[in-house]
């Protein structure tokens, strides 16, 4: 796994290795990423990560907020509560020596509370599929002040879902066993 574009183009992560099964860490392909980025960089109402604040749920690896930062995003905040996971993302973010710019949250991604600063311009969703985490974390955003009026929401799921309310499609494409949908807040 490494970073597939920007400032630390060809850097490599840390190995999720054998893993913790109970941590159920599943990172976004690096075929995949490219992709998502590629969707986010050529929409029709312009790429959002330069500058943006990050929101990296179900952070995992972090590779997903890492990649925001190499393409220029301004922050991430990566929020995940397995201890494997946190400990990969600390580990990654060292490597891109990027200390300064993350935060790393213990929390439930599904449920994180009410937001303690500003809102986020930008989301990664990759929870565990078929869960129904994903439509939990929605609404516990919107509830807490997590959003940015007209924020956009990359979430990564096993299959197709309907819309929730409250946000707007703009693009969903399938990779394999992955459906990536682009939200915007509505």
């Amino acid at each position: 796994m490494r970073i597939v574009g920007g400032r630390w183009r060809g850097l490599r992560l840390a190995e999720v290795g054998a893993g913790d099964a109970a941590a159920h860490l599943r990172p976004t392909s690096d075929r995949v990423r490219e992709a998502v980025f590629n969707l986010l960089a050529h929409r029709p109402s312009g790429d959002p990560v330069p500058g943006a604040r990050v929101l990296d749920l179900f952070a995992g690896t972090g590779a997903l907020g890492l990649e925001a930062l190499s393409r220029g995003a301004a922050h991430v905040t990566f929020i995940d509560d397995g201890a494997a996971a946190r400990a990969l993302i600390r580990e990654n973010v060292a490597r891109c020596k990027a200390e300064g710019i993350t935060k790393l949250w213990r929390r439930d991604a599904s449920c994180p509370g009410e937001s303690r600063g500003a809102p986020f311009d930008l989301v990664f969703l990759d929870p565990p599929y078929g869960a129904g985490l994903g439509e939990r974390a929605l609404a516990a955003l919107r509830a807490g002040g997590w959003l940015a009026p007209g924020a956009t929401l990359v979430w990564e799921e096993g299959a197709e879902f309907p819309v929730p309310e409250g946000y707007a499609l703009d693009d969903r494409r399938r990779y394999g066993g992955t459906v990536v949908t682009l939200l915007r807040v509505g």
